[in-house]
């Protein structure tokens, strides 16, 4: 699947967004190993906390349906800016996915960047799976 196939995915997604709230909508589109989509989108709650991000709840849908391997996600939002994914959509993706996990933010299928999950979230808490070393100086 192309970078602007899984794109055009995550637009269906965002489609299906409830924000009420904020009026963002975010779509997200997570490509498994085997080349199965799974689509999400975020999903706004009045007491905010339960509020749940478009890229949890493909990942959701994925783990729900048995799904263990993952190649990329898509995620898009509305404006003129790229739609990146917060922290706690990133500490996710480190749980299910190597540093070479590939995140595309967009703003439409022509307009993207593509990037590693481990430059988005280096030194990722891993629990019980051996943890990257700071490469820093001290």
């Amino acid at each position: 699947m192309t970078e602007k196939e899984l794109i055009r995915e995550a637009l269906k997604g965002r489609k299906n967004a409830v924000a009420p709230y904020s009026g963002f909508a975010v779509g997200a589109a997570l490509l498994t190993k085997s080349g199965a989509v799974y689509i999400g989108c975020n999903m706004e709650n009045g007491a905010y906390s339960p509020s749940l991000c478009a890229e949890r709840v493909a990942f959701g849908s994925a783990v729900a349906a048995g799904a263990r391997e993952f190649s990329a996600i898509a995620v898009i939002g509305e404006g003129e800016d790229y739609c990146w994914p917060c922290g706690v959509c990133r500490q996710v993706m480190a749980e299910f996915c190597g540093d070479d996990f590939t995140v595309i933010a967009a703003k439409n299928e022509e307009d993207f960047v593509t990037v590693p999950l481990g430059e988005l979230l280096p030194h990722a808490f891993r629990l019980g799976k051996k943890q990257r070393h700071f490469s820093g100086k001290n």
